[in-house]
């Protein structure tokens, strides 16, 4: 039992995994190979290519940003222009920790992602956003991501309409360190500016200035997100550390869960929030799990749920649909109970008598808990102690490694994309850029097929 000034510590409930068609000897093929994973982590770590884990970018990034933060924070507006894991870490972030913005008479900062190509939305904010209190991030690794940069063109354009050549201080660029047209940008315009480290992808970026600039902006503890991150990472590579620390580390048992669960044909994996404000983190998992893992026919489908919301949506898939889904279910003992009813409630209801609002969430999640169990639905609880900051960067790095470590059992590289290059090649060939000759001319093809069409 919890006693007055106790810790409730973050847990991975395995009771339920082994379930349906997988059992715990099923993954004795993975399991040996730990030790070759062991050695390879390490190897990985100490040669920089996993910088999201031992964050040896750290020291500048927090002396860059407490400087930067000041200014940052005298804007009203922040109009964060990036896309895909440039936008959905900040986003799950903002829902998490700075939920004020989507409630009434909100007038602190408000922080706007233009995460798409949405031209209605985009010319809403240039006529309603005031140019001399908005500070507008671009934020994209390369430095060529089309559909950053044409925003970017465009809020130039809007800024500098309003403000004159004060426009530029009011744009930071957050890009790689010494490459990319945003780079030369920054650099030749003296604009504002943090790096992307080297070998830190968008999908695993979250907590470096991706995703702690915005975080800066609305005031979060910052700083808390990346010590969670570190904690998980740190006993991995530890002096002394080897195949032992990684047969006990969860994201180990993650990975080998994973792996056998794929081999076992179980092709989905349901990630079902039970705290309604990090409802958003299971979009960002979606990103993180379906582009590091979906190559070479390998990988598992991640389908992003919400508790309560999807138990009267998808949850009917979930229980009597095919048997091809498991679960990761998201969930904290310590989350706000919310009102009381009172004993006034008709008959029929009084069992509520008394009770608390939030009393609802948490049976719920244990029913739907149960009833996918019930189901032979493999199901590992994540139970959140706390929904602090330091509790998500705990969670985003447990994520993140158990997304590599599964990479590497199915044998694939889960720091690349390559499926994605060919839509954004066949794009720019659209468009008329240069250099496209060959995917020009499958678009030509494409576009050549007798159409059959129906009405309706």
């Amino acid at each position: 039992m919890k006693t007055a000034g106790s810790i409730i510590p973050n847990t991975l409930d395995w009771t339920g995994a082994w379930n349906g068609r997988v059992a715990s000897g099923d993954s004795m093929p993975y399991e040996v190979r730990r030790g070759d994973m062991s050695t390879r982590l390490i190897s990985e770590i100490t040669a920089g290519r996993l910088p999201f884990i031992n964050m040896p970018f750290r020291e500048e990034l927090e002396t860059s940003l407490e400087a930067y933060t000041p200014w940052l924070q005298s804007f009203r507006h922040m109009l964060l222009l990036g896309i895909g894991g440039s936008a959905l870490g900040a986003r799950a972030l903002q829902k998490a920790f700075y939920p004020q913005q989507d409630r009434p008479e909100h007038a602190g900062r408000s922080l706007w992602i233009a995460d798409n190509v949405d031209a209605d939305t985009l010319d809403a904010w240039f006529e309603l956003l005031p140019p001399e209190k908005t500070i507008v991030v671009v934020i994209s690794k390369s430095g060529g991501t089309i559909e950053t940069l044409s925003q970017y063109f465009l809020a130039r354009q809007w800024l500098r309409e309003s403000l004159g050549d004060a426009w530029k201080k009011h744009v930071m660029v957050i890009t790689d360190v010494a490459k990319g047209y945003l780079r030369q940008e920054a650099d030749v315009l003296g604009l504002a500016s943090l790096p992307v480290p080297d070998h830190l992808g968008g999908r695993y970026s979250v907590l470096s200035a991706v995703g702690m600039v915005p975080a800066a902006f609305l005031d979060m503890d910052w700083k808390a997100l990346l010590r969670g991150a570190l904690a998980v990472g740190a006993p991995l590579y530890a002096p002394g550390a080897g195949v032992k620390t990684l047969e006990t580390h969860p994201a180990w048992k993650l990975a080998v869960w994973n792996r056998t669960l794929m081999e076992r044909g179980y092709t989905q994996l349901i990630f079902f929030s039970y705290i309604p404000l990090w409802a958003q983190f299971g979009f960002w998992f979606t990103q993180l799990w379906a582009e590091s893992l979906g190559k070479e026919g390998k990988g598992s489908m991640p389908l992003p749920a919400v508790g309560v919301t999807d138990q009267h949506s998808t949850q009917q898939m979930f229980l009597d649909g095919p048997r091809d889904k498991a679960c990761l279910l998201l969930s904290s003992p310590s989350l706000s109970k919310g009102r009381q009813f009172g004993p006034d409630l008709p008959e029929e209801w009084a069992y509520l008598r008394g009770a608390h609002f939030g009393d609802l969430l948490q049976a719920e999640g244990l029913g739907t808990q149960m009833a996918l169990y019930k189901a032979g639905t493999p199901i590992v609880e994540m139970c959140m102690g706390s929904t602090g900051e330091e509790a998500a960067g705990r969670l985003m790095a447990l994520l993140g490694i158990a997304t590599v470590l599964t990479g590497w059992l199915l044998d694939i590289n889960p720091l690349d994309q390559p499926a994605v290059e060919l839509g954004k090649r066949l794009a720019n060939a659209r468009l008329g850029a240069s250099g496209y000759d060959e995917e020009s001319a499958d678009m030509e093809a494409f576009l050549a097929r007798v159409p059959e069409q129906q009405e309706f």
